[in-house]
Formats: structure tokens, C-alpha cells, sequence
């Protein structure tokens, strides 16, 4: 081990970058619908050693010194994230003639672009670097902190976080509602790195400790935690809905009655063998194909098929203004819908997609030709704020968007008032690729983080039930037809507050750097 070590950390110039790369492309497999954790002990090592080896020449300025750190850093990331997210370049493929040019851009920009994030925490963790476990606590910080911002700066986009390695399964998923996802990332880090001690032999008995000790947390208090009986006064009988529309009809306007009809049969049929009927139905993102205030007729139908005391809550696009001083002004929304077919709530998208939901600096690109490029055939204005919404039996909904679940804090600020998370989204324009699975993943985990039951609907899959410790109660597969009917307790119970999570993984965060600030500078003092 010492000899890999040492070639490992030898190595330089494109070599260097071939194997930072390919670690990173690697560590892609720990996640949904792999969930080969086990490839992160091998990944994060390889890490440590190259940053190992990461020194500039002892005359640079130390801003050139920690250059080679960034490169190191920058090309595990590209290889993390282009590995991880080059489905995204299958939703271009669904209008091809129209956006097959921007696939390069899609598919190595964005992994390009967010490659500089775990550049930054290398170069932070470089910066604290010593020659025992304290640079692993280093790195533990640097990404730590690099995953926290990811997930606000440039308006955020936190997908395939490291701590989803580390939460494969249900029995792994319910530290984070004790640590935060900011905590997750970094205790990750720093088990997933522990192996590189194996090389030096440093401080190797205390990493074995600590390697113990961790997982052992890990793993007993996700046992213990699904053991005890989930207490819940409340409960709701729930059908969602999956149509499974194929996106070169979704804004056809010839087949536009017939998907309608789809959704309206599979709404109405009776109840699954031992099922109560459904008090709530729950349709996909902009699953009604048009705009109600253009079809009147459409919220009658909806009326007439829902019985007395249901509701359904639809993915609509909403439309506002129209008036003949201003356009019309769309949202991407969901709308709840009374046995009377009236339209009683309604909340809009908060966290829009750039570029698929409505386009950046749009003056500019629309001068250079550029439109928007995927969700739908027109732009989107975010909307001002989320909240709950009332759901039959008393109970308290709190609706996302899309990729809005994503988003750790975002989802705790607005389910801390709701009994009920639900999730609507359109993954079809990412076909049977890992993007649905690792949408999926997400959003299931922010059951176990908030301790409370999960609603998804997809168009296409992934559509689930998920209780409150994360566990996939029922689920439609990927390009499934059909409906789920599940009875889902309601407890309200969350094990700490989100404030608390956040105040747990900042602690988590800077205990390591309190680590790797002290040994490295008990290192430095014994050099001098």
C-alpha cells in the first residue's frame, strides 16, 4: 500500500490529472441507482495521496503554491460530475432538431463549472494540510464547506452531494436528521478518506477508532431509530397518479383531450383491493396540458370526478395578467382542486431551472439566438413565497416543485409548518437514465431528514409513497402507467428542528478544521 502510495503521490503533470479525474468518475458509482458506496474508500484515498503530492515550489508566492491543490481538486470534480450528470444533455435530445447544439455546453459545462467548487475545497483543505489525520479532517472541512455553498451560490444546485454516498438505504439515512446534510457531507468525507492512513501508518490505530466508531453511530442509530414504532394520531388515504405522457405530445394541442382523459380514468377508478378511497389525488408536475383559464370546462370534469370531500392537487401552468398594457405572466404551479371542481390554493415554483424554466439574462442570448431550452413553450416567473396547503382530514401539505426538494434547507423552512411533504416533478425529459433515480433519492431522504412522510408524483416514475423514516412504502417504476393507493400515518413529529441541524453540521464542520488548524500547526512548530 505504501508503494501505490507513493506512485500515487508521485505522479504529475496530465498523469495527475487522468487519475483525479477517474477517482472522481468513480466515486459517481456511490451514488443512486448504483449505491456501490463501497468505491469511495478508494476514491477519496486516491485524494488524499495526490493532494499529498500537491506542493508548489518552495519560491512561489503562496497563491501559486496552492495551485497544484486546485488542479488536483478541479479534476476530481470534473470527473465526479460529468460522470454524475451527463443525463442532463438527454433532455436536448427530446427536441433535437431545435437543441442538439447546446448538448457540449450542457453536458461538459455544467460538470465543467461546478468542478471549480471541489477545487476550492481542496485548495482549502491544502491550506490546513499535515502529514497525519488531520489532513483528512482538512479535507473533511474543504468539502464541507464547498458543499454548503453549492447549495445557494448561483442561485444552488446541490445535486449528488458526497453525504448521499453515505446514505444508500433506509438504515443509513437517518443520521442526517441529527447532523444536516452540511454535517453528512463532511463526516462522509472524512470516513470515506480514513483508509489513505494505511499508506503512512500515522495516527493509523486512531483513524481504525474512528472508522469504528462512525459507522457504528451510523448504523446503530439508523437500527434503533427504525425499531421504535413511528407514533401517529392522523392519517390520509392518498392515490398519485403517474400518466406517463410522452413529451413530444405534452404540448401537442391535438392530443391535449385525450391526456386529459388519461389522467381524469386513472383518477376515478375504484380503489386498489383493501384500500380506503383516496381522501387526496396527486398529479404530476404541469400535468393538465393546458390552461384552465383557456378551458372552464376542464375544472367541471375535474368536479364531476371528484367524489364528495376529495381533493386533488395538479402540476398546472398558472397564467396571470394578459391585460392589454402587459403579457401574460406564467407559473409553474400546483393548484388545489375541491369536489366542486374550484380551485381553493395554489402555490408557484419558488426555485426556477435557468435556462429550462426561464432564461438568464434573456435581452442578451435572445439577441444571440438562444431561447430557453427544455421545459415547455414558455418562460416561467418565480413565484414570491411557498406555503402549505389544507388538505382533507386537517392536515398540512407542504408542496415542491421539481427540483425544489432538493434543497435541504428550503424543504426544512416550509415543512416545519406541514404534516405532509409532496414532491411534483417531470423527469421524463431525462428518459430511464440514473437522473430519476438520483431525483428520487433526494427527495426520499428529505422524508428521513424531516420526519415526515414524502408524496411524489412523476409523470414518468419515479412516484412513491415514503414514510417518515425515508422507507419506500409503494413506488411506480420508470415509464410505468398506473396509480398508487396507499393509506399514509401522519405524525408531525420531527427529531430535532432544522435550525438545530444546521447548528449541528456547522459544529461538525468546524471541529474538523479545528482538528486540522491545530496538527498543522503542531506539525509546522516541530519542523522549525
Amino acid at each position: 500500500m505504501q508503494r501505490f502510495a507513493g506512485r500515487i503521490i508521485l505522479l504529475w503533470g496530465w498523469r495527475r490529472a487522468l487519475v483525479a479525474f477517474a477517482a472522481g468518475a468513480l466515486a459517481v458509482l456511490a451514488q443512486a441507482p448504483y449505491d456501490f458506496f463501497a468505491v469511495c474508500f478508494v476514491s477519496f484515498p486516491v485524494l488524499v495521496w495526490l493532494l499529498d503530492g500537491a506542493t508548489g515550489e518552495a519560491s512561489d508566492g503562496w497563491l501559486r503554491r496552492l495551485r497544484p491543490a486546485f488542479a488536483t481538486g478541479w479534476w476530481f470534480g470534473f470527473g465526479y460530475f460529468l460522470a454524475g450528470l451527463w443525463w442532463i444533455g438527454q433532455a436536448l435530445l427530446v427536441e433535437a432538431d431545435t437543441f442538439a447544439w447546446a448538448l457540449p455546453f450542457a453536458v461538459v459545462g455544467i460538470p465543467f463549472a461546478l468542478a471549480f467548487f471541489y477545487g476550492f475545497a481542496t485548495v482549502v483543505a491544502r491550506l490546513f494540510w499535515s502529514s497525519d489525520i488531520g489532513r483528512i479532517a482538512a479535507l473533511a472541512f474543504g468539502f464541507g464547506l464547498a458543499e454548503w455553498l453549492r447549495d445557494f451560490l448561483f442561485t444552488g444546485f446541490p445535486w449528488n452531494a458526497v453525504g448521499y454516498a453515505a446514505m444508500p438505504v433506509p438504515l443509513l439515512m437517518q443520521s442526517v436528521s441529527v447532523t444536516g446534510m452540511s454535517g453528512m457531507n463532511a463526516l462522509a468525507v472524512f470516513v470515506f478518506s480514513l483508509p489513505a492512513l494505511i499508506a503512512a501508518r500515522r495516527h493509523l490505530k486512531l483513524g481504525l477508532a474512528l472508522f469504528v466508531i462512525l459507522v457504528a453511530a451510523h448504523v446503530g442509530f439508523g437500527y434503533v431509530r427504525l425499531a421504535a414504532p413511528v407514533e401517529s394520531s392522523r392519517a390520509i388515504d392518498v392515490r398519485i397518479v403517474q400518466p406517463a405522457v410522452d413529451l413530444s405530445e405534452k404540448w401537442d394541442a391535438s392530443v391535449r383531450d385525450r391526456i386529459f382523459a388519461t389522467l381524469l380514468g386513472i383518477s376515478g377508478k375504484a380503489p386498489e383491493q383493501g384500500h380506503a378511497k383516496p381522501q387526496l389525488i396527486l398529479w404530476p408536475e404541469t400535468s393538465v396540458p393546458f390552461l384552465f383559464t383557456e378551458r372552464p370546462d376542464a375544472l367541471t370534469a375535474l368536479g364531476d370526478m371528484l367524489a364528495y370531500g376529495q381533493m386533488l392537487i395538479a402540476g398546472v401552468v398558472r397564467e396571470e395578467g394578459g391585460s392589454a398594457n402587459a403579457g401574460s405572466r406564467y407559473y409553474n404551479s400546483v393548484v388545489a382542486i375541491n369536489d366542486k371542481g374550484e380551485i381553493v390554493d395554489a402555490v408557484d415554483k419558488v426555485h426556477l431551472v435557468p435556462f429550462g424554466e426561464y432564461l438568464p439574462f434573456a435581452d442578451l442570448f435572445e439577441r444571440l439566438g438562444i431561447g430557453q431550452l427544455v421545459a415547455g413553450p414558455m418562460n416561467f416567473a418565480a413565484g414570491n413565497e411557498r406555503h402549505p396547503i389544507g388538505v382533507p382530514g386537517g392536515l398540512r401539505a407542504a408542496p415542491f416543485i421539481c427540483y425544489e426538494v432538493i434543497f435541504p434547507d428550503l424543504v426544512a423552512a416550509d415543512a416545519a409548518s406541514a404534516d405532509l411533504i409532496v414532491n411534483v416533478t417531470n423527469d421524463a425529459w431525462f428518459g430511464d437514465t440514473p437522473g430519476p433515480y438520483q431525483h428520487f433519492r433526494q427527495a426520499q431522504i428529505r422524508a428521513a431528514e424531516n420526519g415526515m412522510p414524502l408524496l411524489r408524483a412523476a409523470n414518468n416514475g419515479i412516484s412513491a409513497v415514503v414514510d417518515s423514516r425515508g422507507r419506500i412504502v409503494d413506488a411506480l417504476a420508470v415509464d410505468a402507467r398506473g396509480a398508487i393507493d396507499a393509506h399514509v400515518p401522519v405524525s408531525g413529529r420531527f427529531l430535532l428542528p432544522a435550525e438545530q441541524r444546521r447548528i449541528n453540521g456547522l459544529l461538525i464542520m468546524l471541529l474538523f478544521a479545528l482538528i486540522a488548524f491545530t496538527l498543522n500547526v503542531r506539525q509546522r512548530l516541530r519542523v522549525n
